[in-house]
């Protein structure tokens, strides 16, 4: 299992990127999934997920209104559209499966190397 997350680098503040997680070895169909961050010595914190259904997407607060998730059944990838970022939305981004995504809630659970991606990379000038 693996995911492979990309899309990261620098934009100024206001601009947009597309980050993307392609899946192997498992159908992203039959997981909840989504993103979270977490900057050194600090807890994880969960950007925005969606249902196996697709049914249910949690946002952060913080991002409501600029981000945007989306799967890709056909081609296996999860993406999280970026728009309007600030110098606070820098971290690295991880994807990775999640144990529960509703609309106001959401829980990670203990992930090893094969429930999540390495992580990119995003800095946002101001």
């Amino acid at each position: 299992v693996q995911l492979q997350a990309s899309g990261g680098g620098l934009v100024q503040t206001g601009g947009s990127l597309r980050l993307s997680c392609v899946a192997t070895g498992i159908a992203l169909d039959d997981y909840d999934v989504g993103w979270f961050s977490q900057a050194p010595g600090k807890e994880r914190e969960g950007i925005s997920c969606i249902s196996s259904a697709g049914s249910s997407t949690y946002y952060a607060d913080s991002v409501k209104g600029r981000f945007t998730i989306s799967r890709d059944s056909v081609k296996n990838t999860l993406y999280l559209q970026m728009n309007n970022l600030k110098p606070e939305d820098a971290t690295v981004y991880y994807c990775a499966t999640f144990k529960r995504c509703t609309s106001d809630y959401y829980y990670l659970g203990p992930l090893d190397a094969s429930s999540r991606g390495q992580g990119t990379q995003v800095t946002v000038s101001s």
